[in-house]
C-alpha cells in the first residue's frame, strides 16, 4: 500500500513542478526589463594620426619651441608636435646632443628633461 501512495504523490507533484518552472521563466523574463540586454557600443577613441617621420615644419617647431618648455618628456612632444612616441624619443636625443635641453630623470620607462638654463 505504501508504495502505491508514494507513486501517486509523485504524479501529483509532476504538474505542480511544471507550473512553477513556467512561472519562474515568466518572472525572469518580466523582471529583467522585459527584453534581453543589448551590448553597449564600446567607446572607440579616434586614431591618433601622428607623424612617423620628421618633416621640415615639425623639425623647425621642435628646435624653436621645445627648448623653451619647462618640462620635456616624450609624451609632451607626442601631444604638441603630433609625432609618435619613438620619434619623440629621437627628438629628445637630438636636442640632448645639441645641448639645448638637460636630463632630470631618464629611466627606461620615463624620460624627463628640462630646458637648459645657461
Amino acid at each position: 500500500g505504501g508504495g502505491g501512495g508514494r507513486a501517486a504523490g509523485g504524479a501529483a507533484m509532476g504538474p505542480k513542478e511544471q507550473k512553477t518552472k513556467e512561472q519562474k521563466a515568466k518572472a525572469a523574463m518580466s523582471s529583467s526589463k522585459g527584453k534581453k540586454k543589448k551590448w553597449s557600443k564600446g567607446r572607440t577613441k579616434e586614431k591618433a594620426n601622428n607623424a612617423v617621420l620628421l618633416d621640415k615644419g615639425t623639425l623647425e617647431k621642435l628646435q624653436a619651441e621645445v627648448p623653451k618648455y619647462k618640462m620635456i618628456t616624450p609624451s609632451i612632444l607626442v601631444d604638441r608636435l603630433r609625432v609618435n612616441g619613438s620619434l619623440a624619443r629621437a627628438c629628445i636625443r637630438m636636442l640632448l646632443e645639441e645641448g639645448t635641453i638637460k636630463p632630470i630623470a631618464k629611466s627606461r620607462a620615463q624620460w624627463i628633461f628640462t630646458r637648459n638654463v645657461a
